[in-house]
């Protein structure tokens, strides 16, 4: 539900929604619903033993491609400039750090507990039932790439209200230091390569922070000339760093753990955003694309959390089968891919219909407390040991399920949202006007 201001006349008068966002979102969970189709190859090999192929990451032509289509960065963006006025807006109703921390959390882990329980109850069923253990992991590692972003999405949201201080109060010098850690881990990764982790918190946050830039219409909102000449300065400098060998040019390869290459894709990215805004702007408004992307974006990270795992299902089920598997990469393989496309998206459709509630606000009828800060803070730990240790060690069937559990119980801790920081003014309440800028009512609690 999204607050309302009263006009004049005192009836209430929802705020525009910013269809750009929308519309970003979209485009940027197709696309990595779409890629992901095309790089999950699993190799079925003589001897019995089941691989994972990159097959689309392997290909030398996709390099300056995914220098284009890394879209990661602008998820990030998009989440600064929501996350910003979300937590504005939660101010203005009086809400605090610890209520922005369990909206977040509850809005994001609920769909991942849900997930993660399933998985791990099917997975050990079908492994009960004698099913190859190469193909049960395989199928687990399907749950371990919508979990590092949903751990780096949480660490940098669980963070903006800090953030936001500081940008209020020193917006450059906030964004020169969470770039400097960039750096600073960058350089000090060569010598403990797991502390190159720690980016996986620095960098996205930075990325974010250029969303409050244009949340705030700052220096992002320039003119055309100085947009494109972010643009062609980020790229300029990104391609320096790669021909002077200190990064690797494939942009999947510097994802996870991030590296400064993405900061600057997100720089380049922020800047296509505003410089694009009137065109997208255009495209948002027809009316069929503005209902079709309002839909998908209320079941957006059911989407995401799902996809990967129907796609590791569907393929771990082909290789009980005698249907033909041709070799990744071949013209054969190729062709199969929007056939593949369609079953991710016919099996994801009953998921939506049984699962996509959980993302919506977890309010309830009554007025409920704010959870207590300790609550909040030790739901937030449970949450992040287990992804933790799935990032550096790799996710296996018993810490599926340890996550699982782990997440059920940050749910309990956390409760539901207060009625009162999600109460509707057009029903009788009375919210202070919303701050300025200008706020969108984006999918964002």
């Amino acid at each position: 539900m999204v607050p309302r201001q009263r006009a004049g006349s005192g009836q209430a008068v929802r705020p525009d929604r910013d269809l750009v966002i929308d519309l970003a979102r979209f485009f940027c969970l197709a696309l990595v619903v779409v890629s992901h189709t095309m790089m999950v190859s699993p190799v079925l090999h003589p001897d019995g033993t089941v691989t994972s192929d990159n097959t689309l990451g392997n290909q030398r032509w996709f390099e300056p491609v995914v220098w284009v289509l890394q879209v990661m960065p602008l998820f990030f963006v998009v989440g600064g400039m929501t996350g910003l006025q979300s937590w504005r807006r939660l101010r203005a109703r009086g809400g605090n750090t610890f209520d922005f921390m369990q909206a977040r959390m509850l809005r994001l882990i609920r769909p991942a507990a849900v997930l993660l329980a399933i998985m791990f109850t099917g997975l050990w069923a079908a492994r009960l039932t004698g099913v190859d253990p190469q193909v049960i992991q395989l199928s687990v590692s399907g749950a371990g790439m919508p979990l590092w972003f949903l751990a780096a999405y949480l660490a940098a949201q669980l963070n903006l209200p800090l953030l936001a201080r500081l940008h209020a109060r020193a917006p450059w010098l906030t964004l020169t230091g969470l770039t400097a850690l960039v750096v600073a881990v960058d350089c000090l990764r060569g010598m403990m390569p797991t502390l190159a982790y720690l980016n996986m918190v620095f960098v996205w946050c930075a990325v974010q922070q250029l969303g409050f830039f244009l949340a705030d219409r700052g220096p992002l909102a320039l003119g055309r000339p100085a947009l494109a000449g972010i643009i062609l300065a980020s790229n300029l400098l990104l391609g320096l760093l790669v021909w002077l060998g200190l990064y690797s040019g494939n942009m999947l390869v510097n994802l996870n753990p991030p590296n400064l290459t993405l900061l600057l894709l997100g720089c380049s990215q922020a800047a296509a955003l505003q410089l694009f805004r009137p065109v997208l702007s255009s495209i948002a408004a027809m009316v069929p694309v503005r209902r079709f992307i309002g839909l998908a974006g209320r079941r957006s990270m059911t989407v995401y959390l799902w996809h990967l795992p129907m796609l590791a299902a569907l393929s771990g089920v082909l290789l009980l089968t005698d249907f033909p598997q041709p070799a990744g990469g071949t013209a054969a393989w190729w062709w199969g891919r929007p056939l593949v496309l369609l079953a991710v998206i016919g099996l994801l459709l009953p998921v939506l219909a049984l699962f996509g509630r959980l993302e919506e606000r977890p309010t309830s009828v009554a007025i409920a407390r704010s959870r207590p800060a300790a609550a909040v803070v030790t739901a937030a730990v449970v949450v992040f040991v287990p992804v933790a240790d799935a990032a550096l060690n790799g996710l296996t069937l018993g810490l599926l399920g340890g996550g699982a559990a782990c997440f059920a119980l940050a749910v309990l801790l956390l409760g539901r949202i207060p009625a009162r920081l999600v109460s509707d003014p057009g029903l009788g309440g009375s919210d202070p006007p919303l701050p300025h800028p200008p706020l969108s009512a984006n999918v964002e609690p």
